[in-house]
């Protein structure tokens, strides 16, 4: 007449340790958005000194603009640093290019993002450093703002603006050559 209720917990079969998902190598692809572009920030930091009037003086040979102190040298300096900037996020949207398909695509952007913003801080730092390593003394009379230093902070800001940019046009050309469909 009455029936057995069957068991509200079935019996589960003990499959040892439970292992994690494998994340390691997604998190090592997804790091290296980050990392690298860190790396190149360190390269053009020095390059900058070398390169901008005020550091190396090797653009321009000028010797009037070798001076960090010169008012004259602080606009090259500042469009030495941009130059390298937008080179740099062209480079790095470049190589993101083909990989904005599939699953993930925003997340490394993010991180191509963020690791442009990286770069940028650890070229502004490398550059201040050579600066300060390599450099003619700076003169205490005229103050900490005269030196080997940076003026237009917006620079920093056209690594990750050039890497969205190219981006952008890539995936826009990339969706407007493919082939209506029927």
């Amino acid at each position: 007449m009455t029936e057995p209720t069957p068991p509200l917990i079935a019996a589960t079969r003990d499959t040892g340790p439970s292992t994690p998902p494998v994340r390691t190598d997604r998190f090592r692809k997804d790091i290296a958005w980050v990392a690298a572009p860190l790396a190149a920030g360190v390269i053009a930091g020095f390059l900058w000194w070398l390169l901008a009037p005020g550091g190396g003086n090797v653009l321009s040979g000028n010797p009037e603009l070798a001076n960090p102190s010169n008012p004259d040298s602080w606009l090259p300096r500042d469009l030495t640093l941009a130059a390298l900037m937008v080179l740099a996020g062209c480079i790095i949207g470049l190589t993101l290019d083909g990989r904005l398909d599939g699953p993930g695509a925003g997340r490394r952007f993010g991180f191509a993002l963020g690791g442009g913003a990286a770069g940028a801080l650890a070229a502004w730092g490398v550059g201040l450093l050579t600066g300060l390593l390599w450099g003619p003394a700076p003169e205490p009379g005229l103050g900490p703002e005269y030196g080997f230093t940076l003026r237009s902070y917006a620079a920093l800001l056209l690594w990750p603006a050039a890497t969205a940019f190219v981006t952008f046009a890539l995936a826009l050309f990339g969706v407007l050559s493919r082939k209506p469909v029927k």
